[in-house]
């Protein structure tokens, strides 16, 4: 999910896609751990996926708190 697709979001749907994507990181390190999965670069999308969304929640949170 790219940042534009991120911001076109609601604050709602934006805080349900990252509960769904910290579980998907802990179902992705679970499976790398028990070498159920071979591809270890998931692991660094998902962490950029959390990493865009928690961007755009606290750009939202700045903007609502300035005058």
């Amino acid at each position: 999910m790219r940042i534009h697709e991120i911001r076109a979001l609601s604050s709602e749907d934006i805080r349900k896609e990252l509960e769904s994507s910290h579980r998907e990181l802990w179902s992705v390190r679970s499976r790398l751990v028990t070498r159920q999965f071979s591809d270890s670069s998931q692991l660094k999308k998902v962490r950029r996926k959390i990493a865009r969304i928690t961007t755009v929640m606290r750009e939202r949170e700045l903007r609502e708190t300035r005058p």
